[in-house]
């Protein structure tokens, strides 16, 4: 019987293993990390090769250890699998991996014997049997689960009338790879979020004749991105989940840097949209104002979702949809912890997520932080 299983790899999971350990439990003795990538790097591992590192969101920092300095035209993906690999070694945390969560489950009733309730073994706190982790790679039994999922794995394909109609190539962030693909083509970009905007410069740059659709009017923001700021997306995502909504993506809270590349992308044309899809036809889109524009592919950057679907067993949706939160707890199931989330679903708030929930899961455990 293991006290926590870590789903996931990734900087709110690596994080949440760093501060297990180093407040006492014992890797493979205490608790696992698991995690379905082939190699470390978490989401970043997927990015395509021609985000750099330059040109990425900012790599912030694992606990208790800087993230090296790097070449800025080298691809995020292999700095930051690099870094986290390193980071693996040095603190010893061996991640189990490639290892698919297929589901978590309560053990079935007759083996609540396992959490004798007499003998100051189990926090009374920690309500129910053990939890079940199914695997493609066989079976964990826990008291507790951090769930660091993210959500690379879950990308959001909007519907519009039409969309089955569109013959050209339709793809996501997900897949993209390389602008290098849409040679000679007419690309339209969906989304609002920094991902549609370097995917626009990069295919203006390549000379690709390009539209933007948005459903709401871009916004830029120069607004210093200082702690303040980050606590103040923070509070404002979170104020969803507590109230069991759906999280917004945190980008719909931050607004977009005005950077001077934006800027020029802007004065440019490349960087204003044409507004909301009212339709998809056979050769391109109609926007909401009536006006046309003939694609020979569209690149959906409309984001992703948390990749949650392996609890769904546990039933903790509200009637709205989310999952009601109390910062990294989970108000309907006291044995599961959830970094990556709402507010830590990006960089921004992460490690400090993977921090709190293993801060959390020592107390329902009852073993005493130390300094």
């Amino acid at each position: 019987m293991l006290d926590v299983v870590v789903v996931g790899a990734g900087q709110a999971g690596l994080s949440a293993a760093y501060y297990l350990a180093r407040h006492g439990l014992v890797p493979e003795t205490d608790f696992v990390v698991l995690d379905a990538n082939p190699a470390p790097g978490g989401a970043w591992l997927h990015r395509w090769p021609s985000l750099t590192l330059g040109g990425a969101h900012a790599i912030h920092d694992l606990p208790g250890m800087k993230l090296p300095a790097a070449d800025p035209a080298e691809p995020a993906s292999a700095v930051v699998s690099r870094y986290y690999g390193s980071y693996e070694k040095t603190f010893e945390l061996p991640v189990h991996r490639p290892v698919k969560v297929q589901s978590v489950h309560t053990l079935a009733d007759d083996s609540a014997m396992l959490f004798p309730k007499d003998d100051g073994g189990v926090p009374a706190d920690i309500a129910g049997p053990p939890l079940v982790v199914e695997t493609d790679r066989g079976a964990y039994e826990t008291r507790l689960v951090i769930n660091a999922t993210g959500t690379w794995d879950k990308p959001h394909w909007p519907h519009y009338p039409g969309l089955g109609t569109f013959t050209g190539r339709q793809l996501h962030t997900h897949d993209f790879q390389s602008v290098a693909e849409f040679a000679g083509q007419r690309v339209l970009v969906v989304g609002g979020g920094t991902s549609a905007v370097q995917f626009l410069l990069q295919l203006a740059d390549a000379g690709m004749e390009t539209a933007w659709s948005t459903r709401r009017a871009p916004e830029f923001t120069s607004r210093e991105f200082n702690p303040d700021w980050g606590r103040d997306v923070e509070r404002r995502v979170n104020e969803r989940t507590a109230a069991g909504l759906p999280p917004l993506s945190v980008v719909g809270v931050t607004g977009l840097p005005l950077t001077q590349q934006y800027q020029n992308g802007i004065a440019a044309g490349t960087l204003v949209s044409r507004g909301p899809l009212q339709r998809l036809t056979p050769d391109g889109a109609v926007f909401e104002d009536g006006s046309t524009f003939e694609a020979d592919a569209i690149l959906w950057a409309t984001g992703f979702r948390a990749a949650l679907d392996h609890l769904a067993p546990l039933k903790l949706r509200e009637p709205g949809g989310g999952i009601v939160m109390d910062g990294v707890k989970v108000a309907r199931d006291p044995r599961l912890l959830m970094v990556g989330y709402g507010a830590s679903a990006s960089t921004l708030g992460a490690s400090r997520a993977g921090r709190a929930a293993a801060l959390a899961a020592l107390d329902r455990l009852r073993v005493p932080a130390t300094a």
